[in-house]
């Protein structure tokens, strides 16, 4: 039910350890080299998963019956607002002409990306955890 929310989120964390790993490998630019070629393609696309989270978040919560719906729709707020800003970093790495292991290991540091991750790893659970149990009860009915 919850698979595009799901694949945007493993997006999103790949991005994440890739750039952790590309950090410490003290690069000046993303020139020359196969991480710096691949730093590019894990931004772009975790910056494509982050567009629409929230929509694809709120749909998988709605159709997973997760209740109470107000609480989840409050929360759908805050990770909209923590993809907007983290996307928003994320672009403006992208549009640098050189992105060296400093500037992504800055970008790591950005408290809205880990405000992004925990927000994920929040949801995620709840979504695994909570459908299982929505489904084990309409079994047992």
């Amino acid at each position: 039910m919850a698979t595009d929310f799901f694949e945007r989120c493993d997006a999103i964390e790949r991005c994440y350890e890739f750039m952790l790993a590309y950090a410490g490998q003290g690069l000046p630019t993303d020139q020359g080299s196969q991480s710096g070629g691949q730093v590019r393609e894990f931004l772009q696309h975790a910056i494509h998963a982050m567009n629409s989270l929230a929509e694809s978040c709120s749909q998988a919560a709605a159709e997973s019956g997760l209740e109470p719906a107000a609480k989840y729709r409050a929360f759908i707020s805050v990770l909209d607002r923590d993809a907007q800003d983290s996307l928003a970093a994320l672009q403006l790495v992208l549009a640098q002409p050189a992105i060296s292991s400093q500037l992504i290991d800055n970008l790591n540091a950005s408290i809205h990306l880990r405000a992004l991750l925990t927000d994920l790893f929040l949801v995620g659970e709840i979504l695994r955890t909570q459908s299982k149990a929505v489904v084990s009860s309409t079994e047992s009915s």
